[in-house]
């Protein structure tokens, strides 16, 4: 999306557009779905369950932090990751809104 045109949708379109783009990716998906599984901070184990570099697998945790859908603390000298509840609240309801307000099949083209 261009950065000139953001202004023109409201927060919570952008809202929901950013955490959306962050999903999608495969790599993003199984680290969620890591996250989500552990449901504990995750620090060091995701190369080696993923069996992508640690270039690659920062460069997507920085994806899913900029979005807000993960949150990081830093313990010694790496950062554990983690769900952040809050977003994925929020993330869980502004898309069953979105797909429930569908409301089914219409007379179109």
């Amino acid at each position: 999306m261009g950065t000139t045109k953001t202004e023109i949708f409201t927060n919570q379109q952008n809202q929901l557009a950013t955490m959306l783009k962050a999903l999608a990716h495969p790599a993003r998906i199984a680290i969620l779905q890591l996250l989500i599984k552990t449901n504990a901070c995750i620090c060091g184990e995701l190369v080696s369950d993923l069996g992508l570099a640690q270039a690659t697998i920062s460069q997507h945790l920085k994806e899913l932090k900029n979005a807000g859908l993960i949150q990081g603390n830093i313990t010694g000298v790496s950062t554990c990751y983690c769900i952040d509840p809050k977003a994925w609240q929020l993330l869980q309801r502004e898309l069953g809104d979105f797909f429930a307000s569908y409301s089914g099949p219409v007379k179109c083209c």
